[in-house]
């Protein structure tokens, strides 16, 4: 069995070694000149910047994958334990108040105590219950493709039922109001909802489960910087025996039109791929509008209207000359006004970059000081911005962006209490989102992929089987199970189950034996009907 797969980011990485190590000959093609997607690397003048992701979280959908290719993820990555896990400044008057979010559970209790009586009970009781919550998802949500959605129904699931829909029908910000009154710490509650994509009055409830994540289960960091995870998936899949072609845009996925499957892809330049089984980790708006043609769609433009595409972001990497030690690896700084913040990046608002803004800065060489030349430091700055692909397009707008990012070093520098920031501070590269939109083909240039509302979650979000070409499967951010590294990487793990015609709820439990796919084909147990070329080189389908 031929496969290609689009895209060399995590999901379609991690789908490409999971389908090479079930027997297929898998190509894997990528449009820029190397792999990561988002989860990118910049190297410049003694600098290495992660110029993606950069918090290591949810740390079981990393060993489960690499569990299912019978692999132990220590092998291949270092992971080092974060303490603090992260700075926090919440905007005052003039500065601000900081705070060590610690390595230690119950120092954080006592400290959040400190802050507001009766605040460490309450912040225990809503982390343990955010506990339960993401051990109900890993049980009965995210591992499955919904093509069943009874199968997610398990005993603990039905016993927390009511409680599952008053999670599901209120917002992260209303669960979050209710467990503690102090805005500071509702915002430390809530600032996840960025990670999705969202902001907490958008954001079902449900994901206060993330709150475990970095309260009770902690931060990690890859030694190498996030990209060592890409280097890591790659050297997995070329283990087992993937093809990978990078500087090699697809330009469109073929479908014969009589039986509505799809024969392979067309490279730039005309050269064609065949293939029995397509899955795109590519952007899905752009597979579903440019790479297919119109009566394939399943998602034509016409639907793609009432989507939200979530937030973008001004990303900035920077060096500075001196050591930085009012920064930590990674710092927050939250605005005050945050509802008026989130209003101006996400919903149905005028949207515009806002000032002041909240802010995430990561300072890498607190953990790894080669990321910069020696007594140096590797800042990079992400602001959450609108998704407006306009931004950042043209020569005057990018001399904007950087206008403005110095306006933004100069509140983190206010903030945090360090001197002219903005005007000292070695600006390396900024990624606006243009960037996102034109280089990585992302729908109105999300830095992220659907925002996570209810009507773009679970069940709701777009399936990873096309419905109108029966070998087509996707991967990656904008299908299920959603947004972010771990979760990409249980996607590659639906697409396996989606064509094993695997309904159930839980992560597989054993490895994936070597030749699976082979074998299932071999049996007539696919679920997704792949063509099979003859040894003349026609097709047939089985």
């Amino acid at each position: 069995m031929e496969v290609v797969v689009i895209g060399g980011g995590v999901g379609g990485l991690a789908t490409a070694g999971l389908l090479a190590r079930g027997g297929a000959t898998v190509t894997l093609i990528e449009a820029q000149d190397s792999l990561g997607g988002r989860a990118g690397r910049l190297s410049i003048d003694g600098y290495t910047f992660d110029t993606g992701p950069s918090w290591y979280l949810m740390p079981e959908a990393f060993e489960q994958y690499f569990h299912s290719m019978g692999r132990d993820i220590h092998d291949y990555l270092d992971l080092q334990r974060l303490d603090p896990r992260y700075r926090v400044f919440f905007e005052q008057d003039d500065t601000a108040d900081v705070l060590d979010v610690r390595d230690d559970a119950q120092a954080n209790w006592d400290a959040f105590e400190q802050m507001s009586p009766g605040a460490g009970a309450a912040m225990k009781k809503y982390a343990h219950n955010s506990r339960r919550l993401y051990r109900l998802a890993l049980d009965a949500f995210l591992y499955t493709t919904f093509k069943n959605p009874l199968r997610s129904m398990t005993r603990k699931a039905l016993r927390r039922l009511p409680s599952l829909a008053s999670y599901l029908t209120s917002s992260l910000h209303r669960i979050t109001s209710r467990a503690v009154s102090d805005q500071r710490l509702q915002q430390l509650l809530g600032f996840h909802a960025v990670f999705l994509g969202s902001s907490p009055k958008r954001a079902p409830a449900l994901y206060s489960l993330m709150s475990h994540l970095d309260l009770i289960e902690g931060v990690r960091y890859p030694a190498g910087g996030f990209y060592s995870v890409i280097a890591a998936l790659e050297q997995v899949a070329r283990e087992e025996g993937v093809t990978i072609r990078t500087g090699t845009p697809v330009t469109k996925i073929l479908v014969d039109q009589d039986r509505g499957v799809t024969t392979g892809v067309m490279l730039e330049g005309g050269e064609t791929l065949n293939a029995d089984l397509v899955v795109s980790g590519a952007d899905m708006h752009h597979t579903e509008t440019v790479l297919l043609e119109a009566p394939f769609r399943t998602h034509p433009e016409t639907s793609w209207k009432g989507r939200s595409p979530g937030v973008s972001a001004l990303l900035v990497m920077a060096g500075f000359p001196e050591k930085i030690p009012e920064l930590d690896h990674h710092n927050l700084f939250f605005t005050r006004d945050w509802e008026a913040n989130f209003n101006k990046i996400v919903g149905d608002g005028t949207l515009e970059p806002p000032i002041p803004a909240s802010i995430y800065v990561s300072k890498v060489t607190q953990t790894e000081p080669s990321a910069a030349p020696e007594g140096c430091e590797n800042l990079v700055m992400l602001v959450p911005f609108p998704a407006d692909p306009e931004i950042g397009r043209t020569v005057d707008s990018r001399a904007h962006m950087e206008d403005i990012a110095r306006q933004y070093w100069d509140q983190v520098g206010s903030w945090a209490g360090i001197s002219r920031l903005g005007e000292r501070v070695d600006i390396k590269a900024i990624l606006t989102p243009s960037y996102f939109a034109d280089q990585l083909h992302a729908w109105k240039g999300s830095a992220l992929g659907l925002e996570h509302t209810l009507g773009q979650s679970a069940l709701f979000r777009p399936s990873n089987v096309s419905g109108k070409v029966a070998n087509l499967l996707y991967v990656g951010s904008s299908t299920v199970p959603g947004i972010g590294v771990p979760i990409c990487l249980i996607s590659a793990e639906l697409v396996v189950k989606r064509l094993l015609g695997d309904t159930s709820a839980a992560a597989t439990a054993q490895p994936f034996a070597p030749g699976f796919l082979t074998d299932a084909h071999a049996a007539g147990r696919l679920s997704v009907p792949v063509t099979q070329r003859n040894h003349s080189g026609s097709r047939k389908t089985p």
